[in-house]
């Protein structure tokens, strides 16, 4: 393994449609739109390239004079995927370019955990990479709104899930209330990177039945065969964005950083 960081590009998918918080990309969060600080993070992070792919022109608007691409894209795409397999045909990227997935949601993602996800792809012959971190807390494993994982002993994923993953049988028989200590239990970040040939293929796998299910685009992946290597992430990343009360925390977060 090295420290070195690859080449490597981030896209960054902005849908304006949200079920939980519509016109979620041009939030506010301290006077600044949500996606505008997105971009932010990516060009802190040293991309190549930093490409926005959206479907509405508002938030095309809110992106001039970032220093970003912004990609309009179709409005029924059914997972950021898809939305940024669109932008890879687009530009043409190289099959074999870094492209990582930074999600429109996460305004607050570490420099150092973009670049640890396309640092991961490097390093492994996986279709995907994403990050983890672990989960100290017992109401994070029971809420689905955190996603849990579990991976293999050679660091790629088995399985992710709204559900709590693992199931520690004889503790919680017993009580619900503390995790144990014995056990790894991980949340998802959801930042994904890939090479831009199988994102390209990605939108040629069809939907399957567990995606659809957990609403989780990463399980398309894992049920077709193919592989997503799990890194922990080398810096916190606070929660992403979906709820109103999300957008609350994060200007409070926000403040308290200042």
């Amino acid at each position: 393994m090295t420290d070195a960081v690859p080449d490597f590009i981030v896209a960054i998918p902005a849908r304006y449609a949200s079920t939980r918080l519509p016109g979620k990309p041009l939030r506010s969060i301290a006077g600044v739109p949500m996606v505008v600080r997105v971009a932010q993070r990516a060009l802190q992070a040293g991309a190549s390239q930093v490409v926005v792919a959206v479907d509405d022109q508002r938030i095309a608007d809110a992106l001039v004079g970032q220093g970003v691409d912004i990609c309009m894209t179709r409005p029924d795409h059914a997972s950021g995927s898809d939305r940024l397999a669109e932008c890879a045909a687009y530009y043409g990227w190289a099959d074999d370019a870094i492209v990582v997935n930074l999600q429109g949601d996460e305004p607050f993602a570490p420099a150092a955990g973009i670049r640890e996800v396309a640092r991961a792809l490097a390093e492994d012959d996986a279709s995907m990479a994403t990050l983890a971190t672990v989960i100290a807390e017992a109401h994070e494993l029971f809420d689905p709104n955190v996603v849990k994982l579990v991976r293999a002993v050679n660091g790629r994923a088995l399985y992710f899930s709204r559900a709590p993953l693992p199931w520690a049988r004889d503790a919680f028989a017993i009580s619900r209330d503390t995790l144990p200590v014995e056990l790894p239990f991980l949340r998802h970040i959801g930042i994904y990177a890939y090479r831009a040939g199988f994102l390209k293929q990605y939108t040629t796998l069809s939907r399957t039945v567990l995606e659809q299910a957990e609403s989780l685009e990463q399980l398309r992946v894992l049920e077709h065969g193919y592989a997503i290597a799990v890194r922990m992430t080398p810096e916190p990343f606070p929660p992403g964005i979906d709820t109103l009360e999300d957008l609350q925390r994060a200007e409070q977060w926000l403040l308290a950083q200042r």
